[in-house]
């Protein structure tokens, strides 16, 4: 369900809108349902939201989504009908245990490699192997950066099994090789309707030759370029199964967040590409363990 527009004022300010105003908008609950949540609320002395839930009128979704418009935090609810998919739970289910877990490891990044006091870096997110939940964990921490009101841009750049196109219900077309390849015609970097601030940078043609792509050094430009017109860059790479696709990704991005999944990652597969990572320039900014 995409969201209600912001109301603005003449002078384009967002002017605040209370619950009931924006729970009505919601369910589009006529004058008599409204009425009766007004006097349900006045005899049981509780607020709108509490009144419209004990009669069935909004869900308690209903009642977090509109807090979060009041605060301004983006989040989209029921995400397939948004575009989005179930699996990014920063964006369909924030409140949740899973989004928890992704806020936290935002506020550690912050404090460390991306703390303001520290170089400018993106931050690239690798694995050992394919299935090991790195591009569901990169997206939902992008999600996290944008919901902080910054803007924040995620980039595909898993040329062998690229998937965040699928995850945000976006369309495939050019993309970050063809920016490589010195083909991308117009600006191929995509906003994330649902999500204010989240923007997508495709995969684009799936080329034959991706680590040489990689390796140009045109592909430094481009990233220093990115990091001038976005707060937060983050960087989905292809599994190291596939080769030194992504070792050379984080030392172009200059921090890398390592992702394993338990019970199904080799403890020897995830030290072998912590050590080669450490031989870069790329700072590493932690390793992860996936339960998802």
């Amino acid at each position: 369900m995409t969201n209600p527009e912001d109301v603005s004022n003449s002078s384009g300010q967002l002017v605040d809108r209370s619950i009931g105003d924006l729970i009505k908008e919601l369910r589009q609950l006529d004058a008599r349902q409204v009425e009766l949540v007004l006097q349900h609320q006045r005899q049981h002395g509780v607020r709108f939201g509490e009144a419209a839930i004990a009669l069935k009128l909004a869900s308690r979704d209903d009642v977090l989504w509109a807090l979060s418009q009041q605060f301004h935090y983006p989040y989209a609810v029921e995400g397939g009908l948004s575009g989005l998919s179930e699996e990014l739970v920063a964006a369909t289910d924030p409140f949740s245990k899973e989004a928890e877990v992704f806020r936290d490891v935002r506020s550690q990044l912050l404090m460390g490699v991306m703390a303001p006091d520290q170089p400018r870096r993106a931050l690239a997110v690798l694995s050992p192997d394919v299935g090991d939940g790195k591009t569901f964990f990169a997206a939902n921490l992008a999600v996290t950066f944008s919901q902080l009101g910054e803007s924040t841009l995620l980039i595909d750049a898993d040329m062998r099994t690229p998937r965040q196109h699928l995850l945000f219900g976006l369309q495939p077309g050019s993309g970050l090789s063809n920016i490589l390849a010195g083909r991308a015609t117009t600006d191929v970097i995509t906003p994330v309707p649902a999500l204010p601030g989240m923007h997508l940078l495709t995969v684009g043609t799936l080329p034959p030759n991706p680590l040489e792509l990689m390796q140009r050094a045109n592909f430094s430009f481009v990233m220093q370029e990115l990091l001038t017109r976005f707060d937060h860059v983050l960087v989905d790479t292809p599994a190291a199964v596939h080769g030194a696709d992504g070792r050379v990704l984080a030392a172009r991005c200059g921090a890398a967040l390592v992702i394993g999944r338990r019970g199904r990652t080799r403890m020897d597969a995830l030290q072998n590409l912590v050590s080669q990572i450490g031989r870069s320039h790329a700072k590493i900014a932690g390793v992860m363990l996936n339960e998802h």
